[in-house]
């Protein structure tokens, strides 16, 4: 799951106290954000291995404090808290903070037995990687589906907003078109990770022009 994450971010979004949908785009994707900046210096490991699933070469054995429940759920309440502290919007708080937890739940869907619930066994994973006819429309379905969601509950607050819209469908599909078809990586390099941050933060910062450019219809 890549772009899909950020579906439960733009449904989120729709609601009047949520934050603003950038902060919702890092929420969506926070999981992993901390696992490549865990990995980058070595407090969490992956490597490659090609065909570990049909669709997907990383082979995530060592990630506890990201990608197991528990350690989504720390997570989840750090960026409520900092929300909170920030805000003092309780419910944007909460709302921030189910965004993030909603990672651990959408990668059970396509994962290989890689997840836990809190560091150790059992492994959990549906391996719908292993499945493409059924991950690939599933996660173009949930992350259009969600921006569609948020486009007819949200209106024009800026001339700007169409090409806003434009710019985010394109970007999100070419991260999507390239995650599915890029060659596989030669290995697990601090370039890969690097690039892996980068998309993240570039999907977030063009999500935000979206979000400045309208307003909800019933706010």
């Amino acid at each position: 799951m890549f772009i899909g994450h950020f579906a439960p971010a733009m449904i989120a979004a729709t609601h009047p106290k949520a934050p603003g949908l950038g902060t919702l785009f890092v929420a969506g994707q926070l999981v992993d954000f901390g696992f490549f900046g865990l990995a980058l210096v070595g407090i969490e490991n992956f490597r490659i291995t090609p065909g570990i699933t049909t669709m997907n070469p990383l082979d995530l054995y060592d990630m506890p404090f990201t990608h197991s429940l528990l350690g989504s759920g720390i997570w989840a309440i750090g960026f409520g808290l900092l929300i909170w502290l920030f805000t003092k919007n309780r419910i944007g708080a909460i709302i921030g903070g189910a965004v993030v937890l909603s990672h651990w739940f959408l990668d059970l869907l396509v994962h290989a037995p890689d997840l836990t619930f809190a560091g150790s066994p059992p492994m959990l994973g549906f391996g719908l990687w292993n499945y493409p006819a059924i991950a690939m429309p599933l996660e173009i379905i949930l992350t259009f589906g969600a921006l569609g969601y948020y486009f007819v509950k949200s209106k024009a607050s800026s001339p700007r907003a169409n090409l806003a819209i434009a710019i985010l469908v394109l970007l999100l599909t070419a991260l999507q078109v390239f995650n599915w078809f890029a060659p596989e990586p030669e290995g697990a390099t601090p370039d890969m990770m690097i690039s892996a941050l980068v998309a993240f933060a570039l999907a977030a910062g063009v999500a935000s022009f979206v979000g400045r450019t309208r307003t909800l219809k019933y706010a």
